[in-house]
């Protein structure tokens, strides 16, 4: 009995960083799109702008304001064990590197083709949270933020996701606007990702699951995302 509760914890294990590892090449592909940067990293990045220092080290801040958030959401219900979500940003963040220095310079010329390879990002992005969400162990600190709002709201997980990454996306134009005079990490393919990827999630889920399944995969389906 423990051994196949160890395979499970295993196989959960590898699917979550390969979701991470997938959502990484999708953030590559957004960068080298040069149209703008993804709705969650576009408030550290903005902030990072305004304050002078670097990025990482934003994103560890607005990442920790997520987590006491969550908290104060959840409350008695918060799992510490959650507090390792700081660990899983820090593996992201290098599966992000990676990621870039696989893609290099790799650009396709003209707007047609920056549009393109916005497209393959925002299917990478939504099939990468899509597959460590279903894996069931820790979230990112944006996602478990969203799950924490859509558990207490009763409210489907990609719906909340939405909303969200548009609350992020509005706080970050406003930053910018008011302390940089002008957009700065905020173009269309940030508006369009925050729209499209919800949107995406419940379809890549479809494909997922089936293949996840294939492999010997417990899925969970107490909570429809």
């Amino acid at each position: 009995m423990e051994t196949m509760r160890d395979k499970q914890l295993i196989h959960r294990i590898l699917i979550y960083n390969l979701g991470l590892l997938i959502l990484a090449f999708g953030v590559a592909f957004a960068i080298n799109s040069e149209l703008g940067t993804s709705p969650i990293s576009s408030l550290p990045f903005v902030i990072s702008l305004i304050a002078g220092t670097d990025t990482g080290v934003c994103v560890a801040i607005v990442f920790a304001s997520f987590i006491l958030i969550q908290i104060l959401i959840l409350r008695k219900e918060f799992k510490w064990i959650n507090l390792s979500q700081i660990v899983f940003s820090s593996i992201f963040g290098y599966f992000v590197d990676f990621a870039r220095s696989v893609l290099g310079d790799l650009r396709i010329p003209t707007y047609a083709g920056q549009l393109c390879m916005l497209g393959i990002s925002l299917v990478l992005v939504a099939y990468g949270i899509a597959m460590y969400v279903e894996a069931g162990l820790v979230n990112m600190p944006t996602e478990g933020l969203m799950v924490a709002i859509a558990h207490k709201k009763q409210a489907a997980f990609h719906n909340v996701k939405i909303k969200v990454d548009c609350v992020v996306v509005s706080i970050s134009v406003a930053l910018s606007l008011v302390f940089l005079g002008g957009l700065h990490g905020v173009r269309e393919g940030t508006i369009i990702s925050a729209v499209f990827v919800g949107k995406l999630m419940p379809v890549m889920r479809k494909i997922i699951i089936p293949v996840l399944r294939g492999t010997g995969f417990k899925i969970n389906d107490k909570a429809e995302r």
